[in-house]
């Protein structure tokens, strides 16, 4: 099979860089079904512009291009060792040519691979069909996403929902409990595959299994097809909105399979995927392993566009922030502000910030902006090229931010999702301030970036060193001040009054 490798780079190409049509179309309808000029439209807007970027760049649509997962249909004596190496391979030269982020951490060491490959990674599912082809079907799903699925264990008591019990009902409660509590850090709106019943394990796996439907597709069983469609629309009512903003749209896709179970158990297992919902599939000869056949799209067609502007609109009401950043113009902004950053930025999450815990930083952090970023770097000419960097969920840097920002003097953070109640005080205290990036948006934030200055800390691997970057015009919605007011927490409290009320009488 001499065009194996070849096709499956392909097909990890195309998935990384192009969205499928059914989620194109879902994400014009929400922006277009949005209420204009509000922070959701907002996010909208430049998720719109940053999905036609990446596929007219063919670069990553998001920069944490998840745990890449293949489901693998092969034919009766097809020796499925050969693909298992090729698709190794390809997604080695894949991450070498910077479609997919080195994102394979060795769960003992910390040290990244580099390449994507290592213990258990990727991740490949083989079955056997009485088809003639071999059918690969390709999920990229990110960190931020991952670590929204949740499972529930029937009965349960939820926030806001109460008891939710052994039915039909006590599943819908958990699927709406499962939205809400995703929240800006599953980079909403996104969809949820689930699996009723099963064991924890395979539940999970069914669960992510749903999210190779369509989204436009109908459930066959009526049970499930009207599940779905009142999670849909009762999830659309919580008021979650685009990243977690508040807006109109929460939800894209619900997609419902059952499973038998043990009597002792009722497991409800939800995979949540972000906007950025990456996957495709093709068929292949099994003597040449050329593509027949693209599942999800058909490449004669056109790419649907998803717009006609230049993605966020400047109002002159927007505030430049020239870094070095003073105390005095953090204090005088407000939560809604939108900024836009000039000069320099640092990256820094996971590793960076235990790191900074019990060491000084590499660089004078005073008066700096902080970016939660990993981003997809690549050497061209000797010198390093941001090709995807959008921002990751800060949550996880909860219990070292205050530290960072009351020792090092940082003025701004950048990330998605918000941060908690310790932060929010240390931003009151010391005079700094949290900017909600767009998540996903790793091709309009790239084009902000006019150098890379410097790199540091490399030998936690690309994705988590520090990168010094030079940017221009890089914008961004002020969520948490430094007068005490966070718009997370306001949309957690309005969402879970919204969310009581979803209760039958």
């Amino acid at each position: 099979m001499d065009s194996l490798q070849a096709s499956l780079v392909e097909l990890i190409t195309q998935t990384s860089t192009n969205l499928p049509p059914d989620v194109r179309a879902a994400m014009k309808a929400a922006g277009v079904g949005e209420k204009p000029n509000t922070q959701a439209s907002q996010a909208l807007s430049i998720i719109c512009t940053n999905i036609d970027m990446a596929e007219e760049d063919a670069g990553p649509i998001c920069q944490d291009t998840g745990m890449p997962t293949f489901y693998v249909h092969t034919p009766v004596g097809v020796n499925q060792l050969v693909i298992a190496k090729a698709i190794k391979a390809a997604v080695a030269q894949a991450t070498k040519l910077g479609k997919l982020r080195p994102n394979s951490v060795d769960s003992l060491t910390g040290k990244n691979s580099g390449d994507n490959l290592g213990a258990e990674t990727p991740v490949i599912h083989f079955e056997q069909w009485e088809e003639d082809e071999i059918e690969v079907k390709l999920i990229l799903k990110g960190g931020g996403c991952e670590n929204k699925n949740i499972q529930y264990s029937l009965p349960a008591n939820l926030d806001h929902l109460g008891r939710a019990d052994r039915n039909i009902e006590g599943v819908r409660k958990c699927l709406l409990h499962a939205v809400w509590q995703a929240q800006g850090q599953g980079c909403a709106p996104g969809a949820i595959g689930v699996c009723i019943g099963s064991d924890r394990s395979h539940g999970y796996d069914l669960a992510k299994q749903q999210l190779f439907r369509t989204l436009d597709d109908t459930n066959p069983d009526p049970v499930l097809a009207e599940l779905e469609a009142r999670v849909m629309k009762e999830a659309n009512e919580l008021g979650v909105g685009a990243m977690g903003f508040g807006g109109a749209v929460s939800l894209i896709g619900c997609k419902v399979t059952a499973a038998n179970r043990l009597p002792a158990s009722f497991f409800v297992s939800v995979a949540y995927d972000c906007w950025a919902f990456r996957r495709l599939g093709v068929k292949l000869s099994p003597d040449t392993g050329a593509i027949t056949e693209w599942l999800y799209r058909d490449p004669s067609e056109p790419v649907q566009k998803m717009t006609q502007g230049e993605g966020f609109p400047l109002t002159g009401r927007e505030v430049v922030l020239q870094a070095p950043i003073t105390e005095e113009q953090v204090r005088s902004l407000k939560v809604g502000d939108v900024v836009l950053i000039c000069g320099d930025m640092y990256t820094g999450r996971d590793a960076v910030h235990a790191h900074l815990m019990k060491n000084p930083p590499p660089v004078d952090l005073h008066g700096s902006v902080l970016y939660h970023c990993g981003p997809v770097m690549l050497q061209e000419e000797g010198k390093w090229k941001v090709k995807a960097a959008g921002p990751t969920t800060s949550i996880r840097e909860e219990p070292y931010q205050a530290d960072v920002i009351k020792n090092y003097g940082v003025r701004a953070v950048i990330g998605k999702g918000g941060m908690g109640p310790k932060t929010l005080a240390a931003l009151k205290e010391h005079g700094a301030v949290y900017l909600n990036g767009i998540g996903g948006a790793a091709q309009y934030y790239a084009r902000t970036m006019q150098e890379v200055l410097d790199v540091h800390l490399i030998e936690f691997g690309i994705p988590e060193a520090m990168w010094h970057l030079k940017v221009h015009n890089f914008p961004a919605i002020v969520t948490m001040d430094a007068h005490g007011n966070s718009l997370h927490a306001e949309v957690e409290k309005a969402t879970a009054e919204e969310l009581k009320a979803l209760q039958p009488a």
